[in-house]
């Protein structure tokens, strides 16, 4: 079974990716959806973001996760923090999770996979790219933001041009390039990996 890091900037469409590689029959891990699940519910997560941000960073038992934003898009050692508490916990449940799993192929879906440096411990990635207009458009509407904020969260995390040179395979996700046929020719590229 090899290990495939699925990743993408905020608004490429990784998790639209995600799905349809899923529906071609490959399972997917959502790392970040994972991830708030596991920051509500593990001890050690809990622990740290409160000796960090105070007993307001949790509301009967729920993660404040607008209150943690605020910290971690304004502050960045209080995202390298959040993310060094958070990553090893999660990186922990997906290797739980492909024990479970009888594909040549599992995906790992996570935002911040070369950021964090976490690319280095899968057989190869897969980096979701799409133009710069076409991101803010897609997170203006699905998080009802402006695009100042828009481009605060963009600029949180490293550009396309800092990621290409690490990805072992790219999927051009600007609603005019056929995915179909390059996420074929991806999963041809991987299962052909020595």
């Amino acid at each position: 079974m090899k290990r495939i890091g699925l990743t993408g900037g905020i608004g490429s469409g990784k998790s639209y990716i995600a799905g349809v590689l899923e529906k071609m029959g490959y399972p997917v891990y959502y790392s970040d959806e994972q991830a708030k699940v596991l920051t509500d519910t593990h001890p050690e997560i809990r622990a740290g973001l409160i000796s960090r941000f105070g007993t307001n960073i949790y509301s009967e038992g729920i993660l404040n996760r607008k209150e943690l934003a605020a910290h971690i898009f304004n502050s960045e050692p209080d995202r390298n923090f959040v993310n060094q508490l958070i990553h090893p916990v999660v990186r922990a449940d997906f290797d739980r999770w492909c024990a479970e799993q009888h594909t040549a192929l599992v995906f790992n879906e996570a935002a911040i996979l070369f950021e964090t440096g976490a690319y280095q411990q899968f057989d190869a990635t897969v980096l979701v790219i799409a133009p710069h207009e076409l991101r803010l458009q897609r997170i203006m509407e699905r998080d009802r933001c402006r695009v100042e904020q828009a481009e605060t969260r963009m600029k949180s995390q490293w550009s396309d041009e800092q990621k290409i040179p690490l990805a072992t395979c790219i999927v051009m996700n600007d609603g005019k390039s056929p995915l179909l046929s390059q996420l074929e020719h991806v999963v041809t590229t991987l299962l052909n990996l020595s």
